[in-house]
């Protein structure tokens, strides 16, 4: 992890969503962000993830840590009412979320059920709208919102299936929201990390097969960690990077130039 110093995020607030356990690549960006100085706030899915999140919460000094289902009721708007009493702005926010019932991901796109694909949409694509649009009146003086994609979103990677058209999605909501938002300060990119081992990426089929060919054919012929990712997200974050937005940025030790 780098030092801090490399990127500048000192008095920024930032709430990081997605992190499950020390392996997810929002725990690397959180590891980033607080090294770089920015006050966090984190949430965890469930019970069984709290037992997880809450040392690593610890870890980086989160001011705010709560529980987030965006598929219950009234649990995101909680958050950034807790974020609005506590703190009464938001400078960044990471999404780092995506979820696709298990039958439809490793089935074919052809045969995903109208309800599975539309659970998949809900959870990894319009939890994004629903953040920015809470997000939007705490960051008063602007601010950086970033979401994760794959290249499964440009074109077919075997095994990657449903989830292939709902990041396509996810991407596309990402140049809207930059230009809805931009008048107001607010950037918006998405971050496309090559194949890295996840617990979400465990439910893709033949995932391991994906990892070794990644880490064969990519330019620097390894792979991209959570390190990677989270050192990219930080400076999305920072006022480094004040003129980027709109854009799907890649951290995938070159391998997208060969496909």
């Amino acid at each position: 992890m780098s030092a801090k110093g490399i990127v500048d995020l000192a008095g920024k607030r930032g709430l990081l969503v997605g992190i499950a356990n020390e392996h997810s690549l929002a725990w690397g960006c959180a590891q980033h962000c607080h090294a770089a100085g920015a006050q966090l706030a984190v949430t965890w899915l469930n019970d069984k993830a709290r037992a997880f999140v809450e040392p690593l919460a610890a870890q980086v000094e989160a001011s705010i840590a709560l529980p987030l289902d965006v598929e219950r009721e009234g649990e995101l708007e909680a958050v950034f009412a807790a974020i609005g009493e506590r703190w009464g702005r938001l400078d960044f926010l990471l999404h780092s979320i995506a979820f696709a019932p298990k039958a439809d991901l490793q089935g074919r796109v052809v045969d995903c059920s109208r309800d599975g694909f539309a659970r998949a949409m809900d959870v990894s694509c319009h939890s994004l709208l629903r953040m920015a649009r809470l997000a939007e009146p705490l960051m008063r003086d602007g601010g950086s919102i970033v979401t994760l994609s794959y290249l499964g979103a440009e074109e077919v990677i075997a095994n990657y299936g449903l989830m292939g058209p709902v990041k396509a999605a996810l991407e596309a909501a990402v140049r809207y929201l930059a230009a809805e938002l931009g008048p107001s300060g607010i950037r918006v990119n998405a971050v496309s990390p090559g194949p890295v081992a996840t617990r979400a990426a465990s439910g893709i089929a033949n995932f391991d097969a994906l990892l070794a060919d990644a880490a064969q054919r990519a330019p620097l012929r390894r792979l991209v960690d959570r390190d990677d990712v989270g050192a990219l997200c930080a400076f999305l974050f920072s006022d480094a990077a004040r003129a980027v937005t709109g854009d799907t940025l890649l951290v995938d030790a070159g391998l997208h130039i060969l496909n």
